[in-house]
């Protein structure tokens, strides 16, 4: 029992120190996350064989939330139980939301909001939101039908503003895809994997998701305690996101900002901050956390928008070999997915556009960002540095 204990803890402390160096190194979104990851885990370590990390990616893409972390925490579930889940999430996560407060604290002690790098920042966001939807159109929106879904969404999202809209619009195109694509086809001689915990304990987590999502607005309008209502809107946003980080933009700007929590021009600050840093893209909710109730308040929201990632993983893991065999599942899926993409066109017009692009020269210094990006490639964090010293030498 003793050895079992020790074996457990070097595999605990092993798997910290492989996900914290990836969390301090890992730049350039969640499909490079991914691709980190296989390097790591798969190539270097042999942790796992192929097939078995592609049935993990497949049932991230898959679920609502933040895929690469998603990812991240399967395989320290598969490699040290549950427990290894939390540590794999602590490593990969951590080092991005330290940055990102202290980014937070650093724009409070020196009152620098309307510094022209801030302008700078904001332009950054205009350029690697407007790569993301380029690149998702082109996936997930390849056929007329899923270009009409998306459309939809888009039309919905800016006439009606709420974030309950949003919600419906993700139902709605889950039925249309069911109804549309009911027929698709899949790939029933797909290799199963197993994963390393009960389908009781997976239904208890199913439960535990659905019954906040439920039980969280109730204590929120029966208190009106500050804190219970910024755990339900983290969490809400964590749990309705389709599509990786960019997509979690609109629901966390329609929560903060029109309540007057923070405002566009933080919101669009630290967006812009938060393509600096490695790590997932969601710890952009320890910033928002951070401009409302300091660093407690970053913690707190972090916790809260990575909660249901945690208990969705935990709650499918068991059942995705029956759920990826359902052709209707599939199909509602990529309803899901084109509605995305519509949902952060929206985004992209309101709040970044109209917020960021007020004169020729904005606009100019974005097509030159947007250009390093996506023409010459360069990494993200250089991006950011060049949106921050062009906003400096432009806006002073």
């Amino acid at each position: 029992m003793e050895k079992f204990e020790t074996n457990r803890l070097k595999l605990l402390l092993e798997l910290l120190f492989i996900s914290t160096r990836l969390g301090f190194t890992s730049f350039g979104g969640p499909v490079a996350h991914l691709g980190y990851f296989h390097q790591e885990y798969v190539k270097r370590r042999n942790w796992m064989d192929e097939k078995s990390y592609a049935d993990l990616v497949a049932l991230c893409q898959f679920l609502p939330g933040p895929a690469s972390s998603q990812v991240g925490i399967g395989i320290g579930v598969m490699r040290a139980g549950m427990l290894g889940g939390i540590v794999s999430f602590i490593g990969f996560t951590l080092p991005s939301v330290i940055a990102l407060i202290l980014f937070v604290i650093l724009l409070q002690e020196f009152n620098i909001t309307t510094a022209g790098w801030i302008q700078g920042l904001k332009l950054v966001a205009v350029a690697v939101v407007a790569h993301a939807i380029l690149g998702m159109a082109e996936k997930l929106t390849p056929d007329l039908n899923r270009k009409a879904i998306a459309l939809f969404a888009l039309i919905v999202t800016l006439l009606w503003p709420t974030a309950f809209t949003q919600i419906a619009v993700i139902v709605v195109a889950g039925l249309l895809g069911f109804i549309i694509y009911k027929n698709v086809k899949v790939d029933h001689d797909q290799p199963t994997t197993e994963f390393p915990i009960s389908r009781s304990i997976a239904t208890l987590c199913l439960m535990v998701f659905f019954g906040l999502l439920v039980i969280l607005p109730i204590i929120r309008d029966l208190t009106s305690l500050e804190w219970i209502a910024m755990f339900d809107s983290f969490y809400r946003s964590g749990s309705l996101v389709f599509g990786g980080g960019h997509v979690v933009l609109p629901l966390l700007e329609r929560e903060f900002v029109p309540t007057g929590w923070l405002t566009e021009e933080a919101f669009l600050a630290g967006y812009g901050a938060a393509q600096a840093v490695p790590g997932p893209l969601f710890t952009f909710a320890a910033y928002i956390g951070a401009v409302i109730n300091g660093w407690k308040g970053g913690l707190v929201a972090t916790v809260a928008i990575f909660l249901p990632a945690f208990l969705l993983i935990y709650g499918t893991l068991p059942f995705w070999n029956v759920l990826r065999n359902h052709s209707k599942v599939k199909g509602a899926l990529l309803g899901v997915n084109a509605a995305v993409v519509g949902i952060l066109i929206a985004a992209f017009y309101h709040p970044i556009w109209i917020s960021s692009i007020i004169s020729p020269i904005d606009f100019a210094f974005a097509a030159v960002l947007f250009s390093l990006l996506v023409y010459w490639k360069l990494p993200p964090w250089l991006v950011v540095l060049a949106g921050a010293l062009g906003g400096l030498l432009i806006y002073g």
